[in-house]
């Protein structure tokens, strides 16, 4: 299965692992799972990182590349991406999170997320406690 990670499971699976929910863990330790990342998670954080929060430390450009080192897809964003968030009903703001959720249905994708919102659409969501204490 393709499981296409929203951004802060992402950032999670790449330098914080220990705090990754137990399920998600051993999802991406299965050999029949390919971890996919999309460029608007990187576009996000891009702009995060713009904003000069002082508690974001995460460098775009070195994730990227530990991502594809690590076997991770990339997956890019397509005019098809753009078009099908316009079918998403008005359930959530994020345009980010929209995206993710556009790219993983018409791509065939399990969209894993730490956003409990995102389970009130229909289609491949799948949420993640990211604030449980792993097992």
């Amino acid at each position: 299965m393709d499981l296409l990670l929203d951004t802060h499971l992402v950032v999670w699976a790449m330098g914080s692992p220990q705090r990754l929910p137990t399920r998600l863990a051993e999802m991406l330790e299965d050999q029949r799972n390919t971890p996919v990342f999309s460029v608007a998670s990187l576009w996000e954080l891009v702009i995060k990182q713009a904003l000069g929060r002082p508690d974001f430390n995460v460098q775009p450009a070195v994730l990227r590349r530990a991502l594809l080192e690590g076997g991770w897809q990339e997956l890019a964003i397509e005019a098809r991406h753009a078009l099908a968030v316009a079918q998403l009903p008005p359930l959530h703001r994020d345009p980010f999170d929209r995206l993710l959720l556009a790219q993983a249905t018409v791509d065939g994708l399990l969209l894993v997320t730490a956003d409990s919102q995102l389970t009130a659409y229909p289609g491949p969501v799948r949420f993640m406690d990211a604030t449980a204490p792993p097992t």
